[in-house]
């Protein structure tokens, strides 16, 4: 009897045990039996995959918690190393925690297992040269976005297009009326959807201007409704605390929820920079974006990034679809006039391009992403 196809599988994090699932699903399509061995959370666990150590050991963020964990991670990866080495999987898939994924791809490829890593590194953005680090670490990379692919090319480092997962899971039109049902919004109204971010750092400097722009728009326009998502208490807190200094008098309504349901209630979008604006391209609102950074981050990013533009929609469109106002454009003025725009015909004309974009990235990620490991290793049936 042939022994059944064993695959080595990392995740780091919520997300990546959400990828892992969807890989997982997508390999037993043609190998039902295949056992996955590696660290895991719940999604990955449900499908089968034996956890060997509980996945919050890698979740760890921030420099002084990294170095306080550094002797916990050091020995969590020498004993994932003797394991793999001492039971070969056919391939070993890490997903995304590239600072730990990387490190562990590389001494089980000099081993002799081939490697896969899955969510490229923002290397095309900044710190160019880790494409060499990649390299060596791995066989393959399955990339969710065209460029990262074209980069990738560019030095002949093997790499996979695969699509987006989100662009899998969002549909091409998400319909207002239940979003503004779950969330209690008014339906005969028109309202923006406010994402100052969900760092501290973030609503320290946007939440100002944002309810600056807020104060100006309702000048104009006093019937504009403002809904705004907030990922925590702490947010929530720290939003209110601005509301109360600079505009008492305006109506917000402030929502504990994902951003994903505020977007899709509203008619245009003022969001902080991130993976957000991605998903607002998908779910097809006009949005424009304001970020601002201290001074020295502001900086140093000018001296390290290597795209002309910050947001996903206009790296991926390679033009500026999305207005970005950054530093010291991001101002009440600058942005009030953006969403004017957006909320007219130029909102429209936004919309039909995310449209297309979203056909652009819309591949069936799982199965490519199982589809490209099993071509490595040559065990595809399909």
């Amino acid at each position: 009897m042939e022994r059944p196809l064993r695959i080595g599988i990392v995740a780091g994090e919520l997300s990546g045990d959400t990828l892992g699932e969807g890989f997982i699903k997508a390999i037993k399509q043609q190998y039902p039996d295949a056992e996955f061995v590696g660290i895991g959370g719940p999604k990955m666990m449900a499908q089968g995959c034996e956890s060997l150590f509980e996945m919050e050991e890698l979740s760890v963020m921030g420099l002084v918690e990294v170095l306080g964990r550094l002797p916990r991670l050091l020995k969590v990866k020498a004993d994932l190393v003797s394991y793999f080495t001492q039971n070969p999987p056919d391939v070993f898939v890490g997903i995304d925690a590239p600072d730990f994924n990387l490190r562990l791809e590389l001494d089980l490829k000099n081993a002799g297992i081939k490697t896969v890593h899955y969510v490229s590194p923002s290397v095309w953005a900044w710190r160019q040269k880790r494409i060499f680090g990649i390299a060596k670490a791995t066989n393959l990379v399955l990339a969710f976005l065209p460029f990262e692919k074209a980069f990738y090319d560019k030095f002949d480092v093997p790499c996979e297009f695969i699509g987006h997962t989100l662009a899998d899971a969002i549909p091409f039109e998400s319909d207002k009326a239940p979003a503004r049902d779950l969330l209690g919004l008014a339906q005969d109204k028109r309202w923006l959807a406010v994402l100052p971010g969900s760092r501290g750092s973030e609503l320290n400097m946007l939440a100002e201007p944002f309810i600056q722009t807020c104060k100006q728009l309702h000048k104009n326009d006093p019937d504009l409704g403002f809904v705004v998502a907030l990922v925590n208490p702490k947010r929530r807190e720290q939003f209110e605390s601005a509301w109360r200094e600079h505009a008492p008098e305006l109506e917000f309504v402030l929502i504990d929820d994902t951003a994903k349901n505020v977007i899709t209630a509203s008619d245009a979008v003022m969001l902080a920079s991130g993976t957000v604006a991605l998903e607002c391209m998908l779910i097809k609102r006009p949005m424009v974006v304001g970020y601002k950074v201290n001074a020295f981050t502001a900086f140093l990013a000018r001296r390290m990034l290597k795209t002309k533009y910050v947001s996903l929609p206009n790296i991926l469109a390679d033009q500026e679809l999305v207005k970005e106002f950054l530093q010291e454009n991001c101002t009440p003025e600058n942005l009030s006039e953006e969403v004017e725009r957006l909320l007219g015909e130029h909102g429209q004309t936004m919309v039909e391009k995310f449209t297309e974009m979203h056909h652009w990235i819309r591949k069936d990620a799982d199965k490519q992403a199982a589809t490209a490991v099993l071509n490595l290793i040559g065990m595809n049936k399909a």
